[in-house]
């Protein structure tokens, strides 16, 4: 299989983006695995070099109307986008927000029309992208509309070979039943199988979460469970995708510990019942997939981490993972 072209971003100049690309393209087998195109002001990458205390020899070019590789060095395009002034440091700023939206709108453009296979881009900082304008609830979104893409997509969270994906995401908690019906649950476990199979996996073990305590104990603490969320796993395993459940929430993940795991990924039914999961069983390693869009894009699931920015103790263990991850992904665009 050949080689995925991964056009990479630094992420908030304020957090610890910078340092983590540098800690990643510092790495010989990382650099031989992929061949990469990153887009940033040249400052703040050398910057983020200093604070990782290693450094990468890379290759600059004028353009990016033609991306010649002609071994593992990475290729640097020199870019600050419409961001002008002074980066802001560990604090959220419309200066490095708009950095933000500018290297990721090159990225997107260069992956959609096929240039490069996947998009991976350090931490962002939501307060940023919208003091400098983003008008979305989130970059899931403005990813969408970049592209023009009108179907479904959901944030996808990744640990290690764990996959898991929601029916609703950045809502109050107090929407979530009015917000589920068989055909978002459907959807909802639909797009994950398609993302493992794209990630490699032949047929993908999905196993979808109920919504109330014990699954609603037959109907005595809700019915979502009877009513909208069983009948949606009927439905998928009818169109052959092998999903199963519903499982109460309190114990699915408990079945996907160690290496016996059930499942490949677990479908919730709204934010924190993965996220906290998740994160406790691996907070450093976790990786945010862009599910549904038509290009693979990913970036580590935590924040910039504006506390520790500056100071060298980045841990590069989720930028690697969603490293990984997006070169499968491209690889297999091809």
């Amino acid at each position: 299989m050949s080689k995925s072209t991964i056009a990479m971003v630094l992420g908030d100049p304020a957090g610890i983006g910078p340092e983590l690309i540098a800690r990643l393209l510092s790495q010989p087998q990382v650099r031989a695995q992929a061949k990469v195109i990153l887009i940033a002001d040249e400052a703040e990458m050398r910057r983020g070099m200093d604070i990782a205390g290693c450094e990468f020899a890379y290759r600059k070019v004028s353009t990016l109307e033609s991306l010649a590789f002609t071994d593992d060095t990475p290729l640097f395009y020199d870019f600050r986008g419409n961001a002008v002034g002074e980066f802001a440091r560990r604090q959220a700023s419309a200066v490095g927000g708009r950095y933000c939206l500018d290297t990721l709108e090159v990225a997107l453009g260069l992956t959609r029309d096929g240039t490069t296979d996947a998009v991976l881009f350090g931490p962002l900082n939501k307060t940023s992208l919208h003091m400098a304008g983003m008008a979305h609830s989130d970059e899931l979104h403005w990813f969408a509309e970049r592209l023009d893409f009108h179907g479904p997509f959901c944030e996808f969270n990744v640990l290690d070979n764990l996959w898991t994906s929601r029916v609703t995401s950045h809502v109050a908690l107090a929407e979530v039943p009015g917000l589920l019906s068989q055909a978002r649950v459907l959807e909802a476990i639909q797009l994950i199988d398609q993302a493992l199979k794209r990630n490699g996996l032949a047929r993908p073990r999905i196993g979808v979460c109920g919504l109330n305590p014990h699954n609603g104990d037959h109907g005595s603490f809700g019915r979502e469970e009877l009513d909208i969320i069983g009948p949606a796993v009927k439905t998928a395993q009818a169109l052959g995708i092998g999903a199963d459940g519903p499982y109460p929430a309190d114990t699915i993940f408990l079945k996907v510990q160690g290496d016996a795991s059930a499942f490949d990924a677990v479908v919730t039914m709204y934010h924190d019942q993965g996220q906290i999961a998740i994160k406790l069983m691996g907070f450093s390693r976790g990786v945010t997939v862009q599910g549904g869009l038509p290009i693979p894009i990913t970036t580590p699931a935590h924040g910039t981490a504006f506390d520790i920015a500056g100071q060298g103790k980045a841990n590069a263990g989720a930028i690697g993972q969603a490293f990984e991850i997006a070169c499968r992904m491209g690889a297999h665009r091809h």
